[in-house]
C-alpha cells in the first residue's frame, strides 16, 4: 500500500526506514487515519518525519503523490458533480479582479464560502461570485483569482491560500535562508562556542558521580568539575545599506537575537558599507560621527576573537580593489583598497567567516560575482542559512 509514496519520500531526501514504514502500515490497519486524507497526512508525518526541518520536504512529496488534492469535508455531491466538468476560462479584467481580491482576508473568504454553500442551488460558471469554474470567483477552480479557495480541479495559478501546497513549513528547512523563526536554531548552533574555565573544581559532575559510584560497588564517590563558562569572544560585522537593504530586517533580527543571548564572554558589533576601510561604525546608518578607527579594533581586540562578517560581498570592483575606492566622498583618494583591510583582518584574527545572504548561484553568476570571488579567496564564505551557519561555526571552533 502506497509503496510509490515511500520511494518518493526517499527521493525527496527523507530518511524513512522500513521499520517506520511498517509502523505506518500498522497504524493504517488499525484505522488511526480515520478514513481521511487529512488523517493520513498527520499520521504519516508523525510516524515518518523525525525533525521539523523535514516537514517541508514531506509536504512536497505528499502533494506530488496525491496531486495537490484538497480535502474539504461535507461538500454537496451535486456541487462536486458540477465542478467535475469545468468550463473554459471566460474573459476578465485582471486589474479589476486583483483589486477586488486585495480587499479580502482569509476570514472573509471562509465566511463567504459558507454563505455560497448555503445559498447556491445550481451550477454557475464564468462568473465572479458563485462556486464554479472558468471565472474570477474566489471559489472553485480552472479560473483566475489571486486569492481564493480552490475546490476540486488542480492548481492552475498557484495562488490558492488553503491548499496543502502552501508550504507552511519551509521556514524550518535547514537549507532555507535565515528568518525570524530560524534564529533560535542558529543560536543553538553557537552554543558549541564553549570551554571549561581554569577555575576550581567546585561543581558536582552528576554523570561522573553516578559512574564512579557504580564502579565503586555503590559506595558514594563524589566527582567535581570546573564550572562551564562560555569563553568565546565574538566580533560581528554587518554590511549595511545599498544592496543589503532587502536583508535589513534579517540582519536587525539577527543582531537582536545575538545581543540578547548569553553565549559569549564578550560581543562587539560594528557596521560597514560594502567593504570596511579605515573606519567602522557603531550604528547601521554608517555616519561619520558614529565611527571608530578600524586600526583601533585591530590593535585592541585580541586575536582570539571569532569574527563573523555578514554581507552580500557585492559591489563595484573598484570599491574592493582600488585605492580610494570607498564611495563615501569624505574619504581621500589615497585611502587603501578594501581588499587590504580584509587581509589585515585575516592576519589578525585566525578564526573568521563570511555569511552571505545571497544564494550560491548568485556568487557565480549574479551582480557582484567578481568581488564575491575575490573575497572568497581571502575569507571562507558560507550562505546565511541554518546549514551554512552550522558549517561556519564548526570552522570557527576548529583548529586552524
Amino acid at each position: 500500500m502506497f509503496t510509490a509514496f515511500f520511494y518518493l519520500l526517499k527521493d525527496k531526501g527523507l530518511p524513512v526506514s522500513l521499520n517506520e514504514w511498517m509502523t505506518l502500515m500498522e497504524g493504517l490497519d488499525k484505522g488511526l487515519e480515520h478514513a481521511s486524507l487529512t488523517g493520513f497526512y498527520y499520521l504519516a508525518r508523525a510516524v515518518l518525519v523525525k525533525t521539523e526541518a523535514d516537514y517541508d520536504r514531506f509536504d512536497q512529496a505528499f502533494l506530488q503523490y496525491f496531486k495537490g488534492v484538497e480535502h474539504i469535508e461535507e461538500l454537496p455531491k451535486e456541487l462536486l458533480e458540477w465542478l467535475s466538468k469545468p468550463m473554459p476560462q471566460a474573459g476578465y479584467d485582471k486589474d479589476e479582479v486583483d483589486r477586488r481580491a486585495a480587499e479580502l482576508e482569509l476570514e472573509d473568504l471562509r465566511r463567504m464560502l459558507e454563505e455560497r454553500l448555503a445559498e447556491q442551488h445550481e451550477r454557475h460558471d464564468g462568473g465572479n461570485r458563485w462556486i464554479g469554474t472558468g471565472g474570477t470567483s474566489p471559489f472553485g477552480h480552472s479560473g483566475y483569482n489571486p486569492k481564493g479557495i480552490r475546490i476540486g480541479g488542480s492548481a492552475k495559478n498557484r495562488s490558492a491560500i488553503q491548499i496543502a501546497g502552501e508550504r507552511k513549513f519551509q521556514d524550518f528547512r535547514e537549507d532555507h535562508t535565515l528568518d525570524l523563526r530560524q534564529f533560535q536554531v542558529a543560536l543553538r548552533r553557537l552554543r558549541q562556542f564553549s570551554a571549561l574555565d581554569d577555575g576550581p573544581k567546585d561543581v558536582l559532575d552528576v554523570d561522573e558521580t553516578i559512574r564512579e559510584t557504580s564502579d565503586n560497588a555503590g559506595q558514594l564517590s563524589l566527582v567535581f568539575t570546573r564550572e562551564r563558562k562560555n569563553m568565546v569572544k565574538l566580533l560581528l560585522l554587518f554590511d549595511s545599506g545599498g544592496s543589503m537593504w532587502p536583508y535589513s530586517t534579517l540582519c536587525t533580527t539577527l543582531f537582536q537575537a545575538v545581543s540578547k543571548a548569553n553565549h559569549f564572554k564578550d560581543l562587539k558589533v560594528y557596521y560597514f558599507h560594502n567593504c570596511f576601510y579605515d573606519k567602522l561604525y557603531t550604528t547601521p546608518a554608517c555616519w561619520e560621527p558614529n565611527s571608530i578607527e578600524t586600526e583601533w579594533v585591530l590593535k585592541n581586540l585580541s586575536s582570539d576573537y571569532k569574527v563573523i562578517i555578514v554581507g552580500d560581498a557585492s559591489m563595484a570592483p573598484s570599491e574592493l580593489l582600488s585605492r580610494g575606492g570607498n564611495i563615501y566622498y569624505w574619504y581621500g583618494s589615497d585611502n587603501e583598497p578594501g581588499i587590504t583591510w580584509i587581509r589585515r583582518f585575516t592576519a589578525r584574527f585566525k578564526k573568521i567567516a563570511w555569511l552571505n545572504p545571497l544564494s550560491p548561484w548568485s556568487w557565480e553568476h549574479g551582480y557582484g560575482s567578481e568581488t564575491i570571488d575575490y573575497i572568497r579567496r581571502e575569507v571562507p564564505m558560507y550562505q546565511l542559512t541554518v546549514e551554512g551557519l552550522e558549517q561556519a561555526t564548526k570552522a570557527l571552533v576548529k583548529a586552524r
